[in-house]
């Protein structure tokens, strides 16, 4: 196996499925080796990854050396002999980790096992963590912000090394750091402004390429810590010039670098103006705690609700006391029926902190050894406390559908929560106005969308009459797509989904079958007629007038929608004398 030199890249790949390494020189002294995973299409709280993914992590080399993040246990049979080509790893003096989540942290006890002297770098949270994770002792540093570590001055280009760390709660773990060299400029984020998206590219060469997944990202991992991703972007204000944001996942951000930084200020901003937010509590490497909180966070954010996710294990008391007592809502997990001494002090904060003018939810954790999720439920009601949503149960290990009944019920939350906002929005606008706009009608529609998957089968419905032919070649339409709606998030670049025609003189049993108000999980289908082989990207509606079978090729943000522009692969009608169901509103403001 070869590896590269400061001007070539070499790729080393193996079959399925499709992972490669790849090592090139990225800066003075400073070098990356990345995993690329071509084939993977599932991650983290159960959204699909069009493109594969990448984990990558560096070496920088001073008078001492430090390892910036390992990498996933399914690269340990190439990326350990990669690393080893660099370096003899019993010359590292330094393992900085980023943050504990496996896919870059797998490989750390290889390494302490390779290296039994090298000084581990992390925050408090994240040393904690990693000695339940690797099971053997480790030297450590535990580092925050403002702290320093000084790699001295490399030998050969007479370059001086000085890391300064930033702490990140909560991009998207507890223990994130980032870590920023003096000498380079370059700024190590982790997860941070990351992307899921494999490719030879190093760096971020085209910009339109990575902007749908660079948001689609953003939105299921920082979305809902846009309050924190804030305080990021304020102490990354006080560093010299970043030169490049190495990052965990995806190619390197250099060529375009303003334009990833102000989506996040912007995004973020956004997301966080309000006083008004839902705390979303989970407890950090329990059940599948981490997962579910981030499906219900997501699902808050798409109903543009404002959220703050809470570890309950890593927040101190006073921080907790205070997020939980200025929150409007507050959802919990199940915890241990057995805490520990800290957790259970923790859990007495939290019942303290709540007051009778919030809403309160629990979730399963499936931890394995949960108190009962109706002991949970029914200690928040003896508090006097309004219910958000029915307790969210799990009786077995998750899969695609519960993930998506879990964001349906963040969104259904996320609704609540900006009701009154929503109500005044509507009667601020102009009457007149608001008449004209009403005079624009469309056609009726039913869209619906499935995705089988590992995890089980995903499906959507919706009612749409926002829908337009934009193309005529190829042949391509528009569709606009509220940003709550549940059918969005199988709406993304790559998917497909049907537009079902409704039929004029037969439309009023669909119509209200599908603008029901549908409990989170529903089965949207349940008692319809359905054609479920005819279409790719969905079920068929058999009384439809017609049928057309799209691929999501663009996405166009709107401020309260999604514009989806898609080829059209195929199509049928079923009745030639039929007309289509047309929609008129009296008024421009809501459906």
């Amino acid at each position: 196996m070869s590896v590269a030199n400061k001007d070539t890249t070499v790729t080393t790949t193996s079959t399925a499925p499709r992972l490669s390494l790849q090592c090139a020189a990225i800066a003075s002294d400073t070098t990356t080796i990345r995993a690329l995973d071509w084939d993977r299409s599932r991650f983290d709280i159960e959204f699909g990854l069009r493109n594969g993914t990448t984990y990558n992590s560096f070496l920088v080399r001073g008078a001492q050396t430090a390892l910036i993040d390992t990498n996933h246990l399914k690269f340990e049979d190439t990326w350990l002999p990669m690393l080893k080509e660099q370096i003899d790893p019993k010359a590292i003096d330094y393992l900085i980790i980023s943050h504990t989540e496996p896919d870059h942290s797998g490989l750390v006890g290889q390494i302490i096992d390779l290296n039994p002297e090298i000084e581990i770098v992390a925050s408090k949270v994240a040393i904690k963590f990693l000695e339940d994770q690797v099971h053997r002792p480790f030297r450590s540093r535990e580092v925050k912000s403002g702290e320093e570590l000084d790699l001295g001055t490399n030998p050969t280009s007479g370059i001086a090394h000085r890391f300064e760390f930033l702490s990140a709660p909560n991009l998207h773990w507890p223990d994130t750091i980032f870590s920023f060299d003096h000498a380079t400029g370059i700024l190590y984020t982790c997860d941070a402004f990351g992307l899921h998206y494999c490719s030879d590219e190093l760096f971020d060469q085209d910009p339109s390429a990575l902007a749908p997944d660079f948001r689609f990202y953003y939105d299921c991992l920082m979305g809902p810590n846009a309050r924190s991703v804030v305080q990021a972007l304020k102490r990354m204000d006080q560093l010299p010039e970043i030169t490049t944001i190495a990052v965990g996942h995806g190619p390197l951000l250099r060529h375009h670098l303003k334009l990833w930084v102000d989506d996040y200020r912007d995004w973020s901003s956004q997301r966080s103006e309000g006083e008004s937010y839902a705390a979303i509590c989970y407890l950090s490497y329990y059940g599948f705690c981490d997962r579910l909180s981030q499906a219900i966070a997501h699902g808050i954010g798409k109903a543009k609700g404002e959220v703050q996710l809470v570890d309950l294990r890593a927040t101190d008391a006073q921080e907790l006391s205070a997020l939980i007592g200025e929150a409007k809502a507050v959802v919990v997990p199940t915890w241990p029926s057995q805490p520990d001494a800290e957790l259970q002090s923790s859990i007495g904060t939290l019942l303290a902190a709540l007051n009778q003018k919030q809403w309160v939810a629990v979730y399963d954790a499936y931890g394995g050894n949960d108190e009962p999720i109706d002991a949970v439920a029914a200690q928040l009601r003896s508090l006097g406390q309004k219910e958000a949503f029915e307790p969210l149960r799990v009786r077995q290990a998750p899969d695609g559908n519960l993930y998506q009944r879990f964001e349906e019920a963040g969104t259904d939350l996320g609704q609540l929560l900006n009701q009154k906002q929503n109500i005044a929005a509507m009667k601020s606008l102009d009457t007149e106005l608001d008449k004209a706009m009403g005079t624009l009608s469309g056609g009726l529609y039913v869209v619906t969308a499935s995705q089988d998957e590992e995890s089980g089968q995903r499906r959507g419905a919706m009612i749409a009459s926002w829908v337009s032919q934009a193309s005529f070649t190829p042949p391509g339409l528009t569709v606009a797509v509220a940003k709550d709606r549940a059918i969005e998030t199988l709406m993304q670049v790559g998917d497909r989904f049907v537009i079902n025609v409704l039929r004029e003189d037969n439309y009023q049993p669909l119509l209200r079958q599908f603008l029901k108000r549908f409990p989170p999980g529903a089965d949207r289908f349940e008692g319809v007629n359905v054609l479920n082989n005819v279409a790719k990207g969905g079920p068929v509606l058999v009384d439809a007038l017609a049928f057309l079978d799209c691929l999501v090729k663009q996405r166009l943000e709107t401020p309260d929608h999604w514009i989806i522009y898609a080829l059209v692969e195929q199509g049928n009608v079923a009745d030639a004398e039929a007309k289509t169901a047309v929609h008129h509103r009296k008024v421009g403001n809501h459906y």
